[in-house]
């Protein structure tokens, strides 16, 4: 673990609503919204998953084993062009952010390879420098798997920050446990989770993880309401038979102990301030490192194809 420069973090968890199927207005948003993270000094500003744009919750865009719908394949390519391409202008805005505000910046995105057109659900941490790092979602879950392709590029990128290593996996990758040991590998001190996990349950697993890891766990939800999908989707019956708040956040910060230290806050949009010790994840390895000294790397090895 390398020595630390800064020994206090200041984190901004973003808890909002994207501008549904709507690529411009939802990068206005999270700009807004991270320049109000700015002025308060926040050092690390965190956003939720597809925060552009948006995580369509209850839409099949048409497919069922077999067979497509011409409407429901019109609503694919309506979200298909409002996803981002790596290095386009939604990148180069979120770039001058960061290197504007001299923050690291982490939101998810729908991204378009500029190739092939497959979608991904991808994470993109962006640096004081202007540089960036995006993650592909290894393996997009349950019908997920409709939209967005698996990864092929990009599994366990790390961002080195002034207060560690960080690096994401996206909602139900954390319950693939190789996953979270391949970023444990890497020395993390902070573990970003972009996520639509409004449930009980998941809040058990940030504390798992957290203690597990011994890392500080950022579980970055976000707010959608039925009211926000655009009204003319063809698929209407799907969205009409939502309930009227869809996804209700329940963001929150864990540190290393698997103590909740900010949240979480349920059915509203704000921002979750919390300043991070950073000394933590070094003083809470003495009894356990899961990487380290309570490893058995003589018995069980962990292979990564990067």
């Amino acid at each position: 673990m390398k020595d630390l420069k800064e020994k206090r973090c200041r984190v901004a968890l973003v808890q909002a609503e994207p501008v549904m199927f709507d690529k411009k207005a939802s990068l206005e948003k999270a700009l807004k919204l991270a320049e109000e993270a700015a002025e308060k000094k926040a050092q690390l500003i965190v956003f939720p998953e597809l925060f552009i744009p948006g995580y369509p919750f209850g839409m099949n865009f048409g497919f069922s084993v077999g067979k497509r719908t011409e409407a429901g394949r019109q609503d694919w390519i309506r979200y298909c062009e409002a996803s981002v391409v790596e290095g386009e202008e939604e990148f180069k805005a979120l770039s001058g952010f960061a290197k504007r505000t001299g923050t690291y910046l982490s939101i998810g995105l729908s991204e378009r390879d500029a190739v092939s057109g497959t979608l991904y659900n991808s994470n993109a941490v962006f640096e004081p420098d202007g540089s960036w790092k995006v993650h592909r979602k290894l393996k997009p879950t349950g019908s997920e798997r409709v939209v967005w392709g698996d990864a092929d590029k990009a599994y366990f990128p790390i961002t080195e920050t002034p207060w560690g290593p960080a690096g994401s996996l996206i909602c139900w990758e954390s319950y693939m446990p190789l996953a979270r040991v391949a970023l444990y590998q890497k020395g993390i001190t902070i573990y970003i989770s972009p996520n639509t996990n409004d449930n009980p349950e998941w809040q058990a697993t940030t504390q798992h993880i957290a203690i597990e890891g011994k890392c500080f766990f950022i579980n970055a939800d976000m707010i959608i309401r039925k009211c926000s999908y655009p009204a003319d989707l063809n698929e209407r019956n799907a969205v009409d038979a939502l309930p009227d708040m869809v996804c209700r956040g329940g963001s929150s910060i864990v540190d290393p102990y698997g103590h909740v230290i900010a949240g979480p806050v349920w059915d509203e949009e704000t921002i979750i301030y919390a300043d991070l010790d950073m000394t933590l994840p070094a003083a809470c390895r003495m009894e356990h490192d899961p990487v380290g000294h309570y490893a058995r790397n003589d018995v069980l090895e962990l292979i990564v194809k990067e």
